[in-house]
């Protein structure tokens, strides 16, 4: 299991920037089935990968923000991992990098939680100075990006494929193996060496689609789940002349992850496993490059919730995409079922083994995912229908618009048809979400009797911070 932090479609499988060159990947889905409509649960990286891994969206465990680990949940305390289910099974689990949020899992009882632990997710090596001008919000020591002199060897991406690489290489052969990979760019701070940069000639650069206004027709409460946060919105990338550089790293640090996804599908291919492996790649969210007026995560549009999502292995016929609706909460029954272990109990996804078998099955079942408790998205082969905590609402035509630049509900009026559609993407809303996690922090959103509240701050709409352009 390969799992890439932040990184959105920007992956040739799924041509989300038409410059961007990531070979390891696109082999990966010559051999196996790409989701191409696939979307995270949540968009940021704990209450993601803590559905992931436990098989429960965020408003059945109220973790919603970086905090908190779900384990401290007493409920939960006992809840049998993505992992754990093969360790149960006679699997050797084994983790490195990033498979959980930071450090959690690491600490008190980790060897619950598999065999084998692998290197920490970092950074690597980095420079002396931060090489952007200071950001708003506090000048985040992860807000940073570009190059520097280093070696690839440097980083902590590189470690972590070493030690996959090594693990594959001696992994005994008396009991099949659960090997979780997690690399950590193009997370910021998006540094990579220069020839990944090379590859992204500044002259020739392709910036995102982006529109002066996009905002416009959005309501307020769009504003309100990412109120105020270290990733600068778009006006300070164009003032300080950073959208291009941002661009030109992020693709670098994509470039430079997928060859070390390359290195770890090498060793396997090398390996006596190499025909009777399931791989799975997936990124836990997507990242915004200047679309809808900000960067980084943290909205229920496609550049936040659109994710890859490729399975390959034995009895998966390659070359093949599927657009059907497909969840990353889906991918614990799925390796379940593909790995022939009886289906997990209490588990909220459901296994995409009959579309691997035939990508043209449909799944009623559409996308859904969620950021802060109220507040959602819902995705079909066609729409997606955004709803906030206050009621306000948005439709987007996918179709025909796939930038979602049109809220077609943003009007007075709207036709009957389009109600039709909202009626029946709102019947898969959830019947209630759980309130926040005891122990919840960091970009957190709470609706209170006098208002809403980011991060314990009462939200002030008429001050607005980062000098936001909002709807009055």
């Amino acid at each position: 299991m390969i799992a890439i932090d932040d990184l959105n479609d920007w992956v040739e499988p799924l041509a989300g920037h038409p410059q961007v060159q990531t070979p390891a990947i696109a082999q990966l889905a010559q051999r196996g089935v790409t989701f191409t409509n696939a979307h995270c649960q949540a968009p940021l990286c704990n209450p993601s990968r803590t559905s992931i891994m436990t098989g429960l969206r965020p408003e059945s465990t109220g973790v919603y923000g970086l905090a908190p680990w779900f384990r401290t949940l007493p409920e939960f305390e006992d809840r049998v991992t993505l992992q754990q289910y093969f360790q149960r099974h006679g699997y050797r689990t084994l983790i490195g990098g990033k498979i959980f949020h930071g450090p959690y899992g690491r600490g008190k009882n980790s060897s619950d939680e598999c065999d084998t632990w692998g290197p920490n997710a970092s950074v690597g090596v980095t420079p002396k100075q931060k090489r952007i001008p200071p950001t708003p919000g506090g000048n985040h020591a992860l807000m940073d990006w570009g190059t520097f002199p280093h070696r690839d060897e440097d980083k902590g991406d590189w470690k972590v494929a070493s030690w996959a690489v090594k693990e594959l290489e001696k992994m005994p052969a008396d009991k099949p193996f659960f090997l979780s990979v997690g690399f950590f760019l193009p997370h910021v701070p998006c540094y990579a060496t220069q020839k990944w940069f090379d590859l992204y000639p500044e002259h020739e650069l392709q910036l995102p689609p982006i529109v002066s206004g996009d905002r416009d027709d959005t309501p307020l409460a769009s504003w309100y789940i990412h109120w105020n946060l270290p990733e600068p919105r778009t006006k300070w990338l164009l003032e300080n002349n950073q959208l291009k550089p941002l661009v030109r790293a992020y693709l670098a640090s994509i470039s430079f992850v997928d060859s070390q996804v390359g290195r770890v599908l090498d060793a396997l291919e090398a390996s006596p496993y190499a025909d009777n492996t399931i791989v799975v790649l997936w990124s836990d969210h997507g990242y915004h490059l200047g679309e809808k007026a900000i960067s980084g995560k943290n909205s229920l549009w496609t550049r936040s919730t659109r994710v890859p999502l490729i399975i390959a292995g034995p009895r998966i016929e390659g070359n093949r995409k599927c657009n059907q609706p497909a969840e990353l909460l889906d991918i614990y029954p799925t390796l379940a079922s593909l790995a022939g272990l009886p289906q997990p109990a209490g588990v909220e996804g459901m296994a995409l083994t009959p579309q691997l078998n035939d990508v043209s099955t449909p799944r009623e079942r559409p996308a859904i995912c969620t950021h802060n408790a109220g507040n959602h998205s819902v995705c079909d082969l066609r729409w997606r229908y955004i709803v906030y905590a206050d009621g306000s609402e948005e439709l987007y035509d996918r179709a025909e618009d796939p930038n979602e630049f049109n809220n077609l509900l943003s009007g007075e009026t709207h036709g009957p048809d389009l109600r039709e559609v909202v009626e029946r993407l709102r019947k898969w809303l959830p019947e209630q979400d759980r309130p926040l996690a005891v122990g919840s922090a960091h970009r957190i959103l709470e609706q209170r009797p006098d208002g809403f509240y980011w991060e314990g701050q009462r939200i002030d709409p008429a001050s607005p911070p980062l000098d936001d352009q909002l709807i009055r």
